[in-house]
């Protein structure tokens, strides 16, 4: 099964910011009773939380709202998925139902279960397990280049280590690291700073891309009925058995990571011995 990655996660954004901006919390009703992590409605719902929704933003694969002294984070995990619905309508797999002063009913659906609603102060919980996001402009080819030369590690693990880099999951970094010609299972200070250069630039490339198709359904991605088109776009995930749109080699399937990886083996470099 496969976890909305960061263009997924702002797709769902970027969908239901505008109609929640100015709105009011006045409940949240669990109806899977795990669905919220850290909390009961009553530590939301009480006089001394302002509820009113001050910003929608998106932190690693985190929806955050923005309350004025608190965040709600949510999760969507494997198959969650958040929308509106008129105000007494509950659908059969939602797990949870935050209603609003005006009437509305934003509605977590989930058929897997496993997305969850966290309540915290502040985003320092967050930040705090999750490196920088790709698409910051903080996260200079500088930064990349000392994060990536100072360590020993597999360079695919490593670009989905969350602690590393915010957001990337398995689709986005094999797209990445095709375009960049460097194999999966290359070590993170053996590869050459030009590759790594083009890899920095390949990973924002693609997720710029990815959101501006609204992500990419395989699955079970969609917003407001509607799937996202980068699925079109895909140069190298699955597509095993077929050629690479670079050079005509078969295209393979391995495991790197413990995850299913898609390669060309002749396009994609494999570097071993450290430089750095």
């Amino acid at each position: 099964m496969i976890v909305p990655e960061l263009p997924e996660v702002q797709t769902v954004v970027e969908h239901i910011r505008p109609d929640l901006l100015g709105e009011q919390i006045i409940g949240i009703e669990p109806i899977w009773p795990k669905v919220l992590h850290n909390f009961i409605p009553e530590d939301l719902i009480n006089e001394t939380i302002d509820t009113h929704i001050e910003d929608v933003k998106r932190r690693a694969k985190f929806i955050i709202i923005q309350l004025p002294d608190h965040i709600i984070a949510v999760h969507l995990r494997m198959t969650g998925k958040l929308y509106f619905v008129k105000k007494n309508e509950v659908p059969n797999h939602a797990s949870a139902v935050v209603r609003m002063k005006s009437g509305k009913s934003l509605i977590f659906d989930d058929v897997r279960k496993f997305g969850r609603f966290y309540l915290y102060n502040n985003l320092d919980p967050i930040n705090s397990c999750h490196g920088p996001e790709p698409l910051d402009e903080s996260f200079t080819i500088d930064l990349f280049l000392d994060i990536f030369t100072s360590r020993k590690r597999n360079i695919k693990a490593m670009l989905l280590d969350q602690s590393v880099v915010a957001g990337l999951g398995n689709i986005y970094v094999d797209e990445s690291l095709w375009m960049s010609g460097i194999h999966p299972s290359s070590i993170s200070n053996a590869i050459p700073k030009t590759k790594l250069v083009k890899l920095y630039k390949s990973i924002r490339t693609v997720l710029i891309a990815a959101i501006a198709a609204k992500g990419t359904t395989i699955i079970n991605f969609y917003v407001n009925g509607e799937s996202g088109k980068f699925a079109d776009q895909l140069c190298i995930f699955a597509r095993a058995g077929k050629p690479c749109l670079q050079c005509g080699n078969e295209i393979k399937k391995i495991r790197v990571a413990g995850r299913g990886t898609y390669i060309c083996r002749k396009c994609q470099l494999r570097y071993i011995k450290s430089r750095y």
